[in-house]
């Protein structure tokens, strides 16, 4: 093994040199080393002093370079503080061609000092997307890519990390073609369900597509098109061919989605990391909030959650963070850490199993999400009839529908609110304040506990 230091002909470096009254090589002799570590920052060709201690060469690091490559203007917008420090960090390069010429002249020099190895550093994530591992872009292969006129297609094989997934593994297809029209269109193609039935979050007969993904797939396409300055319009189709077969493994025909799987999801991105890993990034999350002295903790179980309290509350989200399924997880690394309070903010969807005592959401822990909305609407004044009704839904906003026409929505979230709040506090005791919101996608804000208003003067 080899012992170097980097030097660079830049900056204060051979200043600093020359201050010792050293050559490079006296200097190198002197700390006991074997060599440098050239940074190669430029085209210039490194002088022989430099070029005969060098062992090996690091190229100039490229932050944000997917963002940059793309044009991504929003992404450079919010990285770079101007358009100086952009132009500064990138060599004066304004595109793709333009870099792809900087980083070849970085290559001649660093060839120049022939050097044993050397190292290139890119990088495509911010500090926020380290902690929430919410990224921006993914580094999964693009397979099958084909283009013809006006149109053009490719997959990807999903990722399903650790989870117990039927669809690990397979292949997502997206095909893109122009039509005449000014507008997105979205549907699916084969091995994508379709709805057949009330009550889910499609109209029945389109595409089981569920509303955040098509967003996401239109502000990726809107994106695209802005960057490129077209302004006609796409037509996209989301096929997965092994849905078909899988489809007959799942609930879907019982929930009423026909032909194929569902396309769910709030990110795109499934978190490849084991349960245990997890958990550590909720704790880690909280104790970078505590440290910056956020007692009180607005916490959401994922993105539908976030996405309400931006657009619904008007609240401070500096401290605010997200816990997954691991409600009960949460609670006890809160005390722990010695937080003061918690408002949980939550689809109805999750946080009706709480009622119930179940501290860990995913389906595979437990559901009666069924069950609970009966007995909260049997405790409302439901009828018998109005309660196995609800027993035979497939979604919590079919309950709600149901207990809407009852006449018994509000008082049945009020108790479940209530409820919520009394299973937290029995984890938690008296350590800490629990507090909760329940909202959905049908009728937005459902039901608070008591404590809720108090709590929220902490975010204002």
């Amino acid at each position: 093994m080899v012992q170097l230091f980097n030097f660079c002909v830049y900056h204060d470096y051979v200043k600093q040199l020359e201050e010792t009254g050293k050559t490079l090589p006296e200097y190198v002799k002197h700390l006991g080393l074997d060599g440098i570590e050239h940074l190669i920052y430029g085209k210039e060709t490194p002088e022989p002093a430099f070029k005969d201690s060098s062992v090996g060469v690091h190229l100039a690091y490229w932050p944000y370079w997917v963002g940059f490559w793309k044009n991504n203007k929003s992404r450079l917008k919010r990285e770079f503080k101007s358009a100086k420090a952009r132009n500064d960090c990138y060599f004066g390069a304004l595109n793709r061609d333009e870099w792809l010429s900087v980083i070849q002249q970085h290559l001649i020099a660093a060839a120049a000092v022939k050097p044993e190895y050397m190292v290139w550093h890119v990088s495509e994530a911010d500090v926020q997307e380290t902690y929430t591992f919410d990224f921006q872009y993914s580094d999964l292969e693009v397979l099958e890519a084909h283009m013809e006129e006006g149109q053009a297609s490719c997959a990807i094989r999903k990722d399903a990390g650790d989870d117990p997934d039927a669809t690990n593994g397979i292949l997502v297809y997206a095909k893109v073609a122009c039509i005449p029209e000014k507008e997105i269109r979205i549907d699916g193609g084969a091995g994508v369900g379709r709805v057949t039935k009330k009550g889910l979050q499609q109209p029945v007969g389109e595409a089981a597509i569920n509303p955040v993904p098509r967003q996401m797939i239109r502000d990726a396409v809107s994106e695209v098109c802005g960057n490129f300055e077209y302004d006609g319009g796409l037509a996209v189709e989301i096929s997965i061919p092994e849905g078909v077969e899988i489809a007959k493994k799942t609930f879907n025909p019982r929930l009423g989605i026909e032909g194929g799987i569902s396309v769910l999801g709030t990110s795109g991105i499934v978190m490849p990391m084991s349960e245990d890993a997890l958990i550590a990034s909720i704790r880690a999350e909280m104790e970078m909030l505590k440290a910056n002295g956020h007692e009180y903790l607005i916490v959401t179980p994922g993105n539908y959650g976030e996405t309400f309290t931006k657009n619904q509350m008007t609240v401070d989200l500096s401290s605010s963070m997200k816990c997954s399924n691991y409600v009960g997880e949460t609670l006890d690394m809160a005390v722990e850490l010695g937080i003061k309070g918690i408002l949980f903010v939550s689809h109805i969807g999750k946080f009706i199993k709480v009622a119930g005592g179940i501290m860990n959401t995913h389906s595979r822990h437990a559901d009666a999400r069924a069950e609970l909305m009966a007995a909260f609407a049997l405790r409302a004044g439901a009828d018998r009839e109005t309660a196995c009704r609800i027993l035979d839904t497939i979604t919590t906003d079919e309950a709600l529908d149901i207990m809407e026409q009852a006449g018994i929505r509000q008082k049945a979230m009020e108790l479940a609110a209530q409820r919520i709040r009394y299973y937290m506090r029995r984890r938690v005791g008296e350590k800490m304040q629990t507090e909760v919101i329940l909202f959905s996608g049908s009728y937005s804000y459902l039901a608070q506990t008591s404590g809720a208003d108090e709590l929220l003067q902490h975010f204002t």
